[in-house]
């Protein structure tokens, strides 16, 4: 069994990419026995892959990026936006698809104050709030990300004051359980926020998360219904993530999306200068106001 760790106190991560799927000798069960992985903890980092048809996939990606420039728009306009780029689809079908990849409009609709039964809002905190040091406030958010032959999302936490990117997962589902996972990592290694905000997604609304934050002393603040900006630290990660890594080239794999996206991560961090922080890297900027060194 070539190569396959046997240390249990690997990480998940770790423990997924030790699964060796075109092993002749063990089975994919019997490395996840092996290594203490459950079987749905390792597929859950595979493509979401043969669900759709590849004319679909294409649909999806036209809508990421016009969802990226014009998050206002709902499936209606959406369709009217597809059609100027010669994509000729229906109303019903894109409705379908958007749901799929967990956008929709950010402008207000009737209704849409109500709570997800079982689940308490929280009150946006960060209105007029002046952020002047790391660790103030992070924030985080779930993005599509198409692939050749299928598509995954990805969840992040940004430090709003520095940018710097504390923690990030792919998962093929939009469950609760990756979102959580980076939670932790960035908890571990840096410690915990005054003030942690998201949007009203079940995801960050579920008990399991909020537990989480609510156990670390952390002040919640979630997004109001069709406001955009209130999270925008992050919603400028992705735009600039999907233009200078997603978009430039097409990853057929998860393996060559997660060494692209970690790759990126690690320039975006200690190597890109951000001018709205004078010009200098979120890591020195995390670094210098913090005393925490760069992860």
């Amino acid at each position: 069994m070539t190569g396959l760790k046997k240390n249990l106190d690997l990480s998940a991560d770790d423990k997924r990419k030790s699964i060796e799927p075109n092993n002749n000798r063990i089975s994919v069960r019997c490395q996840c026995r092996l290594l203490g992985l459950s079987r749905a903890t390792y597929y859950s980092c595979m493509p979401a892959i043969g669900k759709e048809s590849d004319a679909n996939l294409e649909i999806m990606k036209k809508i990421d990026m016009l969802y990226l420039e014009r998050p206002f728009l709902g499936s209606r306009q959406m369709v009217l936006a597809l059609r100027d780029l010669d994509c000729h689809v229906n109303r019903k079908r894109v409705q379908r698809l958007m749901r799929l990849m967990g956008i929709e409009s950010t402008l207000p609709k009737p209704g849409t104050s109500k709570p997800q039964p079982g689940h308490k809002i929280y009150p946006y905190l960060l209105k007029g709030h002046e952020i002047t040091r790391p660790n103030q406030v992070w924030s985080t958010d779930i993005t599509y990300i198409p692939l050749r032959r299928g598509y995954m999302y990805l969840v992040a936490i940004i430090d709003w004051n520095s940018r710097k990117i504390l923690s990030w997962r792919l998962s093929n589902t939009l469950d609760t359980l990756f979102c959580i996972d980076a939670l932790k990592e960035a908890l571990n290694k840096y410690g915990a926020p005054e003030i942690f905000n998201s949007d009203q997604g079940c995801q960050f609304t579920s008990t399991a998360f909020t537990s989480v934050l609510i156990n670390s002393g952390i002040h919640i603040s979630m997004d109001s219904k069709g406001r955009a900006l209130d999270n925008i630290m992050i919603e400028r990660f992705w735009r600039t993530i999907k233009y200078e890594c997603i978009y430039i080239k097409e990853h057929n794999t998860v393996k060559e999306l997660t060494d692209s996206i970690e790759r990126y991560i690690y320039y975006y961090n200690a190597i890109r200068r951000h001018s709205s922080i004078g010009n200098e890297t979120p890591d020195k900027v995390y670094k210098q106001n913090t005393g925490v060194k760069a992860a």
